[in-house]
């Protein structure tokens, strides 16, 4: 038994221990100095303030023992107590100092809802973090990578985690089950096709532990599209074909840049998707741009299905599952 009371107890984290030691010096040698010295520590409670406030090295002098084994006691309570007290306060200290680096290393899992998940450290996420923390109600960001060995955003809004994306321990740590969306950012540090397949896996992963969270994979080569959505993806980003468009539209706009410009207009979130509703169905797209232009908002196509029309005739019919693509 009394084995079994000494292994628990040095089990305990070096903290808890300490602060044990510590109340079992306060609580014996306040009950010591009220047995020595009744009149001048009327209580026990009175002995365990006096051994608190003499170990601690406060001294009010409130109570002051008089006697020479009061005295003796109260020499061997400043020598044994302080050490426990310094040793408590040191470690107290010390354990704050290693969860703040752990922190800020990666170390820590999250613990939230509602949270975005980014994983990948590039410009392409330096940027739209930034957007994000920058709204007037900020989300919660969690950041994933391998490479990095510190938080590399300072803002109490982004979270980071270090360590490889595929792995069960690492997405875990991130709170999947209460995300609302992943962000799964490709490796352009890699070859094009190796990239896509790190993306695919880490999309199985995170699939695999919760298959109901909303992920966004980037992938740059066309033939792992097809892939990418077997795998389980929401939404498939094609950067290197964006990248194209661009340059396309550049090379034929004799360099006006108009498309750079439309597109960074749309980067506060001014486009948006919207159902159409009940009532809707059957209704011409005129009469919806007309309805749109009354609210302030711009029709500019119809999102049906996994099909988008851009700017279709006006006398196109509406159904209720239609979405509405509009700017703000």
């Amino acid at each position: 038994m009394t084995n079994r009371i000494v292994i628990s107890f040095l089990r305990m984290p070096l903290l808890i221990r300490i602060l044990l030691i510590a109340l079992l010096v306060f609580g014996v040698f306040g009950v010591a100095i009220h047995v020595l010295e009744p009149d001048t520590f009327p209580s026990v409670f009175d002995g365990i303030w006096w051994a608190i406030i003499t170990a601690s090295t406060v001294g009010y002098g409130d109570y002051v023992p008089h006697s020479l084994l009061g005295r003796l006691t109260a020499v061997v309570l400043i020598l044994l107590g302080v050490s426990f007290v310094s040793s408590y306060f040191g470690t107290l200290a010390a354990a704050a100092v290693t969860k703040q680096d752990a922190y800020a290393e990666g170390k820590i899992a999250f613990k939230g809802q509602g949270h975005t998940i980014i994983i990948g450290w590039n410009e392409r996420s330096k940027e739209l973090i930034s957007k994000l923390i920058s709204q007037k109600s900020p989300p919660m960001i969690v950041i994933i990578d391998e490479t990095l060995e510190a938080n590399p955003v300072s803002s109490r809004f982004v979270h980071f985690i270090q360590g490889k994306a595929h792995v069960d321990d690492t997405i875990v740590k991130s709170d999947i089950e209460h995300a609302e969306k992943v962000l799964i950012t490709a490796d352009r540090g890699n070859d094009e096709l190796q990239a896509d397949m790190n993306s695919i896996l880490t999309l199985l992963t995170i699939k695999g532990l919760c298959a109901k969270v909303k992920c966004i994979v980037e992938i740059l080569t066309a033939e792992q599209v097809v892939n990418a959505v077997r795998a389980g993806a929401d939404e498939v980003i094609q950067s290197n074909k964006l990248t194209s468009v661009f340059m396309l539209n550049s090379l034929h706009s004799n360099g006006d840049g108009l498309l750079s410009d439309v597109l960074h207009q749309l980067q506060d979130g001014r486009l948006t998707a919207v159902f159409a509703g009940a009532g809707k169905s059957g209704k011409l797209y005129g009469d919806m741009c007309q309805e749109q232009l009354s609210c302030g908002c711009l029709l500019v196509g119809i999102k049906r299905g996994e099909e988008t029309i851009l700017n279709p005739p006006h006398t196109f019919k509406m159904e209720e599952s239609d979405q509405l693509l509009t700017i703000r």
